[in-house]
């Protein structure tokens, strides 16, 4: 499921005191929570008679917050293609926060450190072929992995799950006796329309950069 980038929509509430917001963004709260907070103080720079800054100085202040927050804290993003179905809808706007799980590298599409890991059922976002993708942590490392194959059919088996697989999925996959450590099993809910981990193998924690935290 391919992603692109999508405006944000205006979240004005959660005025507070610049302390409440240090705190705020100090600890990592929720980002959206966070995100209103930058953009009130910019509306209350904008509001005061008594400031001195002119509106270009301004300007390049909101662009650099805006760049900021889209670079490191939150992102909206357009998901195109039904892979995620039905909990994630063709051409649905979803918001990720990118601290979810560590600080994102803004030269790479990895993180620099992290501090989380990706739960089983999380919406994740990482990179494959240059395209931003969305799918679900199917299982996280070290969850014991087993096939099945009945009546012609393939199946991948784990924490009571059944996926079904492609003759080419299961023979490539069922060596393997575990997800590895480092690693997740990434899955789209669409089996069908899902081109995931079956088919690329399981996905590096490292390169979770984001978790989806809502929609619309």
């Amino acid at each position: 499921m391919r992603m692109t980038s999508q405006k944000p929509p205006k979240f004005l509430s959660g005025l507070t005191c610049p302390k409440e917001a240090l705190v705020s963004c100090v600890n990592f709260l929720n980002p959206l929570y966070y995100y209103s907070i930058v953009l009130k103080k910019v509306e209350k720079i904008f509001n005061k008679k008594e400031q001195s800054l002119n509106l270009p100085l301004c300007v390049i202040i909101g662009c650099l917050i805006a760049i900021f927050v889209k670079s490191f804290l939150l992102d909206f993003y357009t998901v195109q293609g039904h892979s995620m179905e039905p909990a994630i809808k063709d051409q649905k706007v979803i918001a990720v926060n990118k601290i979810a799980y560590g600080l994102q590298n803004p030269f790479k599409p990895e993180l620099l450190f992290n501090w989380n890991e990706p739960a089983k059922g999380d919406i994740i976002l990482y990179m494959y072929q240059n395209y931003w993708v969305v799918k679900r942590c199917a299982a996280t490392a070290g969850t014991p992995l087993d096939f099945l194959e009945e009546n012609g059919q393939y199946f991948l088996l784990f924490d009571q799950s059944k996926i079904p697989l492609s003759s080419i999925q299961f023979h490539k996959m069922r060596s393997g006796k575990k997800v590895p450590d480092g690693y997740i099993l990434a899955i789209g809910d669409n089996h069908s329309l899902s081109h995931d981990s079956r088919d690329y193998g399981f996905v590096p924690q490292k390169n979770i950069v984001a978790k989806a935290i809502g929609k619309r």
